[in-house]
């Protein structure tokens, strides 16, 4: 599976942006996708997941409320809606393909996007 992120910027605190990931090369069906971030000097966390095939959604505390996952099919695109951005938001955040039915560690992913940044600040 191949994975291309995209959607990234500048932005200000309160603003909104959405992220995009293509996904291509294996059968979707089979997959969860997932949104991480990594700021500097920290560790990759989870952001967002959702099962492709139903549509689940599962979200990182932080973001609940203000981030919303969705999956379009005929695109084989995943999204990250993001709103009300905080500084704290600024990382960069990738997308990840799991096959192993679980989604909370990086661990679990056995594809990855190459990364997009994300930048909140005023």
């Amino acid at each position: 599976v191949q994975l291309q992120a995209s959607g990234g910027g500048l932005v200000q605190p309160g603003d909104s942006l959405r992220v995009s990931c293509v996904a291509s090369g294996g059968t979707l069906s089979r997959y969860i996708m997932g949104w991480f971030r990594q700021a500097p000097g920290l560790e990759r966390q989870f952001v967002a997941a959702i099962t492709w095939s139903s549509g689940n959604t599962y979200y990182a505390h932080s973001v609940k409320g203000r981030f919303t996952i969705s999956r379009d099919n005929a695109k084989n695109t995943v999204y990250l809606q993001m709103n009300s951005l905080k500084p704290e938001d600024t990382a960069v955040y990738y997308c990840a393909a799991s096959s192993s039915g679980r989604f909370l560690a990086a661990s679990d992913y056995a594809y990855w996007g190459q990364g997009t940044l994300v930048t909140v600040s005023s």
